[in-house]
């Protein structure tokens, strides 16, 4: 995928014109030179494209579709390449790192520039895959039997080597005339675990909370821009009307993100449908991505200069925000993943305050429930409720632009926009990060995030929530099975559907 770093030096395209930054003037404000002309110009970061790069490029792979094995290399590998992005190693050190992988030096720089070049994971996965899901039936119970061999042995108190593992799948295999994976298929599975959850299943929850549980007192790890981004969601005290008729609906649910180290917010997701991976995915999506299109859609005056990957995610507890989707869309960026412990309120106070803060104002709007039986004395909110989830969506906007992000945070002792700023270029002698790299192909990025589900494809084509879809590009996939045999089970695809807009799903073609 397509990303531009805003760095002096870095050739870019304004206005279809070859120019080069010169200065980072502020989070929306750059300098750049005209190549052709050497005229100067201070333009916003929108305006600016990468010079190399297609906003539309991206890799043919969708993580849906990657096998088990597929997902562990790439992740091998994206550890390799994080290790000398990160600590900047010399052409011997990365020689080094080639012969203790025993792969050419040459194979790692090609892994650097293909995760340069795309920004994600699936760019060092090792093939393009050009089948449908679960071709072959064989795979997915063996594929069964690795993962329950792996739950019921390996992450047991009973601490079982992965010796011991390996010789189980391969007796079950063989008791069903199966083919045994190779030994290092088990072993990459098992390294796929993260620590924590090895820990807790073999020594016990207190040794797992004594090695990973964080220090009380300030947010650990939160020491710049997008280091912790926390998310939360709640139902909102107000009462909405419909887009068509304007007749009382129901209360929305609204998922925020928030910078931990700014308090800025980085994002947000307004819905009618109950909390949810969906909801939390177009969340991080919208946090990742420039907020230029809400602004414009709205004709909100101000600036949002939030854009970028974060690095940690830091997530409430429930159960809707464990889904294993969101866990590999979060890893295929970069972005690590970190759940609120159990009883530990503490952990996700930032956002509970945003939100706090965002009811108090949202109670002097019309239709407002309050939060309190006393308050909606005498005060019918069914009633007075007017404003749609697209009226109340461009107050939500205004608000935490023109006013949240620009008022001083008693907890920060100044505004979050200029906290966020002070991250950037840095403030008291104490160096910035940088503008953060800037991602293309919005809904490539979107759909990333996006649950999925799988279907047959039918004469009649595909059909979702009692809604039929159907397109040309289905025809040679109708009545498709997963191999050749008559018997076997029809062929599965993959698709998408945004809630916000039900009339379009998205494809995922495997040729």
């Amino acid at each position: 995928m397509a990303s531009l770093k805003f760095v002096p030096g870095t050739k870019v395209l304004y206005k279809e014109q070859p120019a080069v930054i010169l200065k980072i003037v502020d989070v929306n404000l750059i300098t750049i030179q005209l190549l052709q002309t050497n005229v100067l110009h201070s333009v916003p970061p929108r305006d600016l494209l990468s010079v190399n790069d297609s906003p539309e490029q991206n890799t043919n792979t969708s993580i849906e579709v990657m096998t088990d094995k597929e997902w562990s290399t790439a992740v091998y590998r994206h550890e390799i390449v994080k290790t000398i992005i990160d600590n900047q190693l010399s052409t011997e050190e990365i020689k080094n790192i080639a012969a203790k992988n025993k792969v050419h030096y040459s194979t790692i720089y090609r892994w650097i520039k293909k995760f340069n070049s795309e920004g994600n994971i699936i760019a060092l996965s090792t093939k393009k895959r050009t089948g449908g899901r679960n071709k072959s039936r064989l795979d997915l119970h063996v594929d069964n039997i690795i993962n329950e061999a792996i739950a019921n042995i390996y992450l047991d108190s009973s601490k079982k080597s992965i010796s011991k593992v390996i010789r189980e799948i391969t007796l079950r295999c063989k008791e069903l005339d199966l083919i045994p994976p190779h030994k290092n298929t088990v072993r990459n599975r098992i390294k796929s675990l993260s620590d924590e959850e090895v820990l807790k299943a073999r020594f016990g929850t207190k040794a797992a909370r004594d090695k990973f549980d964080p220090i009380k007192g300030n947010f650990p790890g939160a020491n710049f821009p997008l280091s912790v981004v926390q998310i939360d969601h709640t139902t909102v005290d107000i009462i909405l009307v419909d887009e068509l008729y304007r007749k009382p609906f129901k209360r929305p649910i609204l998922t925020v993100a928030i910078d931990v180290f700014s308090r800025m917010v980085v994002g947000f997701h307004l819905s009618f449908d109950p909390p949810g991976e969906m909801g939390t995915g177009i969340c991080i999506a919208n946090a990742i991505l420039t907020k230029d299109l809400l602004l414009d859609k709205y004709g909100i005056q101000g600036d949002w200069p939030c854009w970028g990957t974060m690095a940690t995610i830091h997530l409430d507890n429930a159960k809707e925000f464990r889904g294993n989707m969101l866990k590999k869309a979060c890893q295929n960026y970069g972005i690590n993943i970190e759940h609120r412990p159990i009883a530990t309120p503490h952990w996700g106070g930032h956002v509970e305050r945003l939100l706090g803060t965002f009811s108090k104002e949202i109670h002097n709007l019309s239709g407002s429930t309050f939060s309190k039986i006393s308050d909606r004395e005498n005060y019918n909110s069914v009633e007075k409720a007017s404003l749609t989830i697209s009226d109340f969506e461009k107050w939500l906007t205004i608000y935490i632009v023109n006013v949240y992000h620009q008022k001083v945070h008693s907890s920060i002792m100044m505004s979050p926009l200029d906290k966020y700023k002070s991250g950037i270029f840095g403030l008291n002698g104490e160096t910035g990060t940088g503008l953060p790299p800037k991602l293309f192909n919005e809904r490539r990025i979107k759909l990333d995030f996006m649950p999925f589900v799988e279907r047959t494809i039918q004469e009649y084509g595909v059909l979702i929530d009692h809604i039929t879809y159907y397109d040309d590009i289905l025809r040679k996939y109708i009545h498709s099975r997963e191999d050749s045999s008559k018997y076997s089970k029809k062929q599965k695809y993959i698709f998408k559907r945004d809630p916000r807009d039900i009339s379009i799903i998205y494809f995922y073609d495997p040729v």
